[in-house]
């Protein structure tokens, strides 16, 4: 029987972490595999460039809808088996998606893997802290946020490698076998807890996912240029859902979010301050594109490759600063990497008119190696400061944070570039707005990144988290 301190043995736990690492980086890929795809896909199936973008936005909105309906699951039917079925949704969305020929089934199948994803990304950190002795959850950590970066990193490249020599469906048909494997791999290896029988709290993951739902439908449909009374609708009615969600979690004897985590201050600091920094990751990811293309003239693919430094940065630093985190203060770890983090983004937000690929590059792995030195850490800390019986919640938390500082960042990318839209008309006049409307998004997610960098000195103040043994209950 697994113990809570002493996670598996040697060879079962690296037959356990293969199958958790692979299920993570086929997710992570999904969620940007497809789009190099989407033009492609738009001829074929005929519909609008638009229109072909909600291939995109349904997998995203059903990941982040249902992350705390699969933590509520895995807290009461076990985490082995709330993993374990979102792999197999996963597989067989990915191979409705491959057979989908209508925008319409294929939206729906995204949405179906979106929801499998949702359960990798909610319940896969969970599991680490299971499989994993106590001692060693910091690396363990840092190797799955190396995993994510390259996923992040690869996702358009093994894209195009794959519409390179296959027609578009096979970019979700490959997902297919590798599902197979993984169910295969960990089959009988994952520890099996004991679990309740209590239902599942429908109310609450109602009002969850139309809060989620919401507050994306409002973002998105203020950034495509609905009117500012309806995109403010649709916020409102998810804030008050979402609102009404955490209300109802205070008054359950099981709730399906553990709002009293927040009562606890380490979890709290690492909770928002994972937040800013994706809030300022988001701004800095989303605007550059637009900056290397229009201002400096630079192809899509160029494009896409001079961010490269940035997540393979991050991925290489990672699992080194998750060594790192079993030995030192996560309060030093993590802020100075928000710090370093920060200084990317001003050099960023100050490259000169015509600036060298050397400059760019340096810049972005700069970005990625203070991300690299903040996240394991922070990780690490947000898992270790939560009782093992709300580790479900913790790992959804942490998606959630993840996927709500992303969501943050490009919507605030979208409130910026509204306020120099007029500006956006062509030649030299439009080159120059672009500038200045990319530089303020920069110098925000500089401002975020030191925010939390402030924040998080103030981790000194607490005892550090014991490496090794405890229950931390």
């Amino acid at each position: 029987m697994l113990h809570q301190a002493d996670g598996l043995p040697l060879p079962e736990r690296r037959r356990a972490y293969v199958a958790i690492a692979a299920a993570t980086i086929m997710s992570v890929l999904d969620g940007t595999i497809a789009n190099t795809a989407l033009p492609a896909i738009a001829r074929e199936l005929g519909v609008t460039p638009a229109a072909s973008v909600w291939i995109v936005n349904g997998f995203q909105l059903a990941l982040t809808a249902s992350l705390f309906a699969w933590s509520s699951f895995g807290q009461l039917r076990g985490l082995a088996r709330a993993w374990r079925y979102g792999v197999a949704i996963f597989t067989v969305g990915s191979l409705l998606c491959a057979l989908a020929h209508q925008l319409p089934l294929l939206v729906a199948a995204r949405m179906l893997q979106g929801i499998g994803a949702a359960s990798i990304m909610a319940i896969g950190p969970a599991l680490l802290r299971m499989v994993f002795p106590r001692d060693k959850l910091g690396r363990a950590i840092g190797v799955n946020a190396l995993v994510i970066a390259i996923g992040i990193a690869a996702g358009p490249t093994i894209g195009g490698a794959i519409l390179a020599i296959a027609p578009w469906p096979w970019l979700f048909l490959v997902n297919v076998p590798i599902g197979i494997a993984i169910a295969w791999i960990a089959r009988g290896i994952l520890p099996a807890e004991p679990h309740g029988g209590a239902a599942l709290d429908l109310p609450s993951i109602a009002s969850s996912a139309v809060g989620f739902s919401g507050i994306i439908f409002g973002i998105d449909g203020y950034a495509r240029g609905e009117p500012l009374g309806f995109a403010l609708l649709e916020f409102g009615v998810g804030a008050a859902s979402f609102a009404w969600f955490i209300h109802r979690q205070q008054h359950l004897e099981r709730p399906m979010f553990a709002v009293d985590l927040f009562a606890r201050p380490l979890f709290a600091l690492s909770a928002s301050t994972s937040f800013l920094s994706f809030t300022a990751w988001g701004l800095a990811f989303i605007s550059l594109p637009f900056l290397f293309q229009l201002q400096f003239g630079a192809t899509p693919l160029v494009s896409g490759l001079l961010m490269t430094s940035w997540p393979l940065t991050m991925g290489l630093l990672a699992p080194i600063s998750g060594r790192l985190s079993d030995r030192y203060p996560a309060a030093l770890l993590t802020t100075v990497g928000l710090v370093v983090f920060a200084t990317g983004l001003v050099l960023y937000a100050l490259l000169p008119a015509h600036p060298s690929t050397l400059e760019i590059v340096a810049h972005g792995a700069l970005c990625g190696l203070g991300c690299g030195i903040f996240q394991s850490p922070n990780s690490r800390e947000l898992m270790a400061s939560a009782p093992q019986a709300h580790s479900g919640s913790a790992a959804a938390i942490l998606a959630a944070a993840r996927v709500g500082g992303q969501t943050t960042g490009a919507a605030l990318v979208a409130v910026i570039f509204a306020a120099f839209a007029a500006s956006f008309a062509g030649g030299h006049v439009a080159s120059t707005a672009v500038r200045a409307a990319v530089t303020v998004t920069l110098w925000a997610g500089a401002g975020f990144a030191l925010t939390a960098a402030l924040a998080s000195i103030t981790r000194f103040r607490f005892p550090r988290l014991a490496p090794a043994h405890g229950s931390h209950g």
